[in-house]
């Protein structure tokens, strides 16, 4: 209490701690500075540094790939040749180490084999084309008497008066109409020169490459075995092997068994007296063993055809040849011949065409059968296989032909007994004895 009775209030410090002079704290949470060169606001919060480099990286790839996908789709039509000559080589190199390995040298071993398989591709093409220009002749020269025979068949038949003289006039009247198709014909020629040079073009460069990988195969192993460590180089080179024995073992059996088809059908031909016979067989020959599936028939349908337009009779008798010889083949020519090299199967070969001719068009499907027999022959050696327990619901057929058998021993012992013959008398070669 003051001297006038004032009573000053003082703060309690009792519980309070001790007091310190300065000025009013300031708010604890910092003001944010403004922003400026090289700050960047993403939702309220700094962009991070690296998010520019990533952006920049990703424009980066995205535009590699895009010039790398039009580049690969320009050059699309080399790697296709390339591959073709790839195989085209594994199939060539087995008679070039051949020679290689008697002291030809190989750029003249491969020239050899290139001059034989050129003289047979000219060969064939030669005698189709000469069949195909008689065949067409045949027709231009019978044009007339068919048309005859078609307008006296659409005059009966639908109660019309037409004659090949109001024919030829109406046609020869409207000018317009054959000149528009003239020059249709005439671009039709134009673009079909263009593009018999360029399939001659590509024909050369698949060539010029396969030359090159035929006479220079072991030097390209080598190059190749050079990039890779020497554990991985003898994989490399035992799987280049087997591709070499299986795609040649494979084309060379196939033209083994077309030189004997042609050989045989052209026998027949000749025995019938079908003209062109020798182009005929070797069509056969040919079709019938490089075209999976449908060869067969698209190689039987021509001779039975022409044998057709000389004598009705004669096509019969080249139908049932056709089919005599394909059993012939199928059970005593192809395993024996393909016994050391592999077999494709037809439902192997066939799908492999297609997948060929879906991936590649045409190429792949002329090179489908022998991918397909190098992929078997990799399988084949690297796939370990086991042997199959005996189970009825693998084969349930077994039990059938089983008892088929039986009987057919049975019947044979009955008809021993009934001729007077001992019943365990062997039944002659070939016989099966009886399971217990």
């Amino acid at each position: 209490m003051g001297e006038t009775g004032r009573v000053d209030s003082y703060p309690d410090t009792s519980t309070a701690g001790p007091r310190t002079e300065g000025p009013p704290t300031a708010d604890p949470t910092p003001a944010e500075p403004p922003a400026g060169p090289g700050r960047h606001h993403l939702w309220g919060e700094p962009m991070p540094r690296w998010v520019p480099r990533a952006m920049l990286l990703a424009l980066l790839l995205v535009g590699l790939f895009q010039l790398a996908d039009w580049a690969f789709h320009q050059l699309i039509d080399l790697f296709v040749m390339l591959l073709v000559a790839f195989f085209l080589s594994l199939a060539m190199e087995p008679a070039v180490d051949r020679m290689a390995a008697r002291g030809v040298r190989r750029g003249v071993g491969t020239f050899l084999v290139f001059i034989g398989v050129a003289v047979a591709v000219v060969g064939f093409l030669a005698a189709l084309g000469t069949l195909l220009v008689d065949q067409v002749g045949r027709i231009a020269a019978e044009l007339p008497h068919l048309l005859e025979n078609l307008i006296n068949w659409v005059n009966r038949s639908f109660h019309q008066d037409l004659s090949l003289n109001e024919l030829q006039q109406k046609v020869l009247k409207d000018s317009g109409t054959v000149e528009k198709y003239a020059q249709q014909a005439a671009g039709n020629v134009w673009g079909l020169s263009s593009t018999v040079i360029g399939g001659l073009f590509q024909a050369f460069t698949v060539g010029l490459f396969t030359f090159y990988f035929t006479a220079d195969g072991p030097r390209v192993r080598r190059t190749v075995c050079s990039l890779l460590p020497p554990a991985k180089q003898a994989e490399v080179l035992r799987a280049w092997e087997i591709a070499l024995a299986k795609t040649g073992g494979y084309l060379y059996s196939r033209a083994l068994l077309a030189l004997a088809s042609a050989l045989a059908h052209w026998v027949m031909f000749q025995v019938v007296g079908l003209p062109y016979a020798a182009a005929l067989a070797v069509w056969v020959g040919v079709m019938s063993q490089f075209v999976p599936t449908i060869g067969t028939y698209l190689a039987g349908a021509l001779p039975v055809l022409v044998a057709l337009t000389v004598r009705p009779v004669d096509g019969v008798w080249v139908l049932g040849f056709v089919i005599v010889y394909q059993q012939i083949e199928n059970y005593l020519l192809h395993p024996r011949i393909t016994a050391r090299t592999v077999d494709v199967h037809p439902a192997v070969a066939f799908g492999s065409v297609i997948a060929g001719a879906a991936l590649l068009g045409a190429v792949g499907a002329l090179i489908a059968i022998p991918a397909a027999a190098t992929l078997q022959g990799f399988v084949g050696t690297y796939v370990r296989r086991y042997e199959v327990a005996t189970d009825p619901r693998i084969d349930r057929g077994e039990a059938r032909r089983g008892r088929r058998e039986r009987r057919r021993q049975a019947a044979l012992r009955l008809r021993r007994m009934v001729g007077g013959g001992s019943p365990d008398e062997p039944a002659g070669q070939g016989r099966v004895d009886e399971p217990a």
